[in-house]
């Protein structure tokens, strides 16, 4: 992994670590002990088995990874972590924040530990005009020197990034794309043929839309579900980049009841408590954020079961359905 620490304003060349954003990047979680203390030796272990899954990218310290009750410090510490726990894919670090200042400061310290790329919020709560979405950007992308993602999500932030703004970034040579969880797929194609002359990625960031986002053009997702189920996560969206819709299209649904059980409350409470379940890790989260309701917890669990037996049926008949992705993910 490359650090740049190279945050001058001048932005004549290139931002100097170019990233492929195609394909699955999962938007982590950050573990915590039962005293609240970040669990570091999970959080690498959780990378590597992520790495290993052959997703493209790692985004730690985004909303999944509960960045709002992270210090400064504890932010950039769990982007160091996640840099050093993995040896192949891109690592995009979350460093948003309605204050433009801070979020400013957030980059500048990410890029000094060494990330390949920054997701960076639309400013919530003070809900800016579009000039001001405008102006927040450029600022960031004008004085650090890495691949940049917008991130569109009204539903938390209160503001849309309409496609007019969203177009006008994408001439930024550090701004590289635009994660789309708006729900809104008529905007979202709108972006992707408004924006398709430029060297600009469009991802889902919306897990039951992936598929859809990427019939029209969408290049991959920075997505939830992939903690859980990456290798089923990268073969329906590696197929779906190699144009093979009927068997993205049986992924998508297998993958539909998780998907929908992931979100039956805030994000990510349900994911962590999947994850605990899978993997053993602490599905704890810090307040004001609270453990998983009992009656999701077992309705998770079947879920989970089913999809372990589906995979064990498609093992038993000669091969899984994910080897198969993986290796289209693999030619791509």
């Amino acid at each position: 992994m490359t650090s740049n620490t190279d945050t001058d304003t001048d932005t004549d060349s290139d931002s100097d670590a170019d990233i492929d954003f195609t394909g699955v990047f999962p938007a982590m979680t950050t573990p915590f002990t039962d005293d609240e203390r970040i669990d570091f030796d999970q959080l690498q272990t959780d990378a590597q088995r992520l790495e290993r899954a052959g997703v493209d990218g790692l985004v730690p310290v985004g909303s999944t990874g509960e960045s709002a009750t992270l210090t400064h410090d504890e932010h950039v510490r769990v982007v160091e972590a996640v840099i050093e726990a993995v040896s192949d894919v891109p690592v995009i670090a979350g460093t948003g924040s309605n204050n433009t200042r801070e979020a400013l400061e957030l980059s500048e310290r990410a890029a000094e530990a060494g990330t390949d790329g920054l997701l960076l919020i639309s400013p919530y709560y003070n809900k800016p005009e579009q000039r001001g979405f405008l102006e927040h950007y450029r600022t960031i992308a004008d004085a650090v020197d890495l691949p940049q993602i917008v991130y569109n999500v009204p539903s938390r932030t209160g503001r849309n990034i309409e496609p007019d703004t969203a177009v006008e970034l994408a001439s930024h040579e550090n701004i590289a794309g635009y994660k789309a969880a708006s729900g809104d797929l008529a905007q979202i194609s709108e972006i992707v043929e408004r924006t398709r002359e430029e060297d600009f990625a469009v991802l889902s960031g919306d897990d039951p839309l992936t598929l859809p986002m990427i019939s029209v053009g969408a290049t991959g997702t920075i997505s939830v579900v992939a903690n859980v189920e990456p290798e089923r996560t990268c073969a329906m969206v590696g197929a779906a980049l190699d144009g093979d819709y009927a068997f993205a299209r049986e992924l998508h649904h297998e993958l539909g009841e998780l998907v929908r059980t992931l979100f039956v409350e805030t994000n990510p409470i349900p994911v962590k408590e999947a994850m605990a379940i899978r993997t053993g890790a602490s599905p704890e989260l810090r307040p004001p954020l609270s453990r998983l309701s009992e009656q999701y917890r077992d309705e998770l669990e079947v879920v989970l079961a089913d999809l372990e037996a589906e995979s064990a049926v498609a093992e038993s008949e000669g091969g899984t359905e994910t080897e198969t992705g993986t290796e289209s993910e693999a030619d791509r």
